[in-house]
């Protein structure tokens, strides 16, 4: 017997479904496109105003370690804060990274049952908390602690890459754990077969195989302490110079945005010079998606 074909109304049904499906899509797509355009260009044109406009030369912003915008003559040397920023987001990685695949090596390769049960909610958590608590946190509880111990009154570099490593925690375990329970079955099975140890497995096979996961991890991390602001304002002390010691006084670029934008007249030199703060801030993230594409390519490859 051949097969009915369905009736016209139907047909012409599941085209109009499909019609809709996609204008809503491509205007979804469209609207997300002019968002990002819209953002990119208003931060440039601002940032750029600063050595277009102004005529403030970019040597002297990206290298200058003097920021007085108050006095007779006035200097916006911005490097005090690309410093501070990098130094605080490249200790904080170093800090939570160990911790990170340690604790996605616990719940997927030692312990992979109550372990995850037990401590994926928990690393969950952290993600979940907001930033001025864990500002709030480090002001009480790490900043004491530092003063107890070291010379200094606590704040400083330390203190906010201590509390910076606590919020890229949970970025850099999920991703971490997501590759490490991607692994098939066989390839450590081969390498037990082998006469390979557990300890000899998980450093020989399963850590290369997904060190450019756990590398991507580690990147995403970064991005996201480069670009924390209030809970490195409420730790670092906020001195616009170059500290000498993890336990000086120092500022990020996100912090001197948030705690000059307001009092700044927009379109003066000043406000246009922490514009170009956030183009730089801009274009940090943007090397960071670029590093992970790669690290994904190679992956993949």
């Amino acid at each position: 017997m051949k097969a009915k074909n369905p009736p016209p109304v139907l047909i012409k049904k599941h085209h109009l479904e499909d019609w809709i499906g996609r204008i809503y899509t491509t205007f979804c797509v469209s609207l997300l496109v002019i968002i990002i355009v819209s953002m990119i260009y208003f931060v440039a044109s601002k940032g750029l105003a600063t050595f277009i406009k102004d005529g403030l030369n970019i040597g002297d912003f990206l290298f200058g370690t003097k920021w007085s915008p108050d006095a007779d003559n006035p200097l916006y040397g911005a490097l005090p804060f690309i410093a501070g920023s990098f130094a605080t987001s490249i200790l904080a990685a170093l800090i939570a990274s160990p911790l990170s695949i340690c604790a996605s090596l616990f719940m997927t390769e030692i312990v992979p049952g109550w372990g995850k049960r037990i401590l994926q909610p928990v690393i969950e958590l952290l993600a979940g908390i907001p930033s001025v608590v864990y500002g709030f946190v480090g002001l009480s509880v790490i900043v004491p602690f530092f003063r107890n111990i070291f010379p200094g009154q606590g704040i400083g570099i330390a203190a906010g890459a201590l509390v910076l490593s606590i919020m890229i925690l949970p970025t850099i375990t999920s991703i971490t754990t997501d590759a490490l329970s991607s692994l098939p079955k066989g390839l450590k099975e081969s390498s037990f077969a082998l006469g390979a140890t557990r300890w000899q497995t998980i450093s020989g096979v399963v850590i290369p195989t997904v060190l450019p996961s756990i590398l991507t991890g580690v990147v995403l991390g970064m991005a996201r302490a480069f670009g924390e602001a209030l809970a490195v304002q409420m730790v670092i002390g906020n001195a616009p110079h170059i500290p000498t010691s993890l336990f000086q006084s120092a500022s990020t670029l996100t912090s001197v945005i948030t705690l000059n934008m307001g009092n700044t007249v927009g379109g003066s030199i000043e406000n246009n010079a922490l514009w170009s703060m956030a183009l730089a801030l801009m274009v940090m993230t943007f090397i960071f998606v670029i590093i992970v594409r790669v690290l994904e390519r190679r992956h993949r490859t």
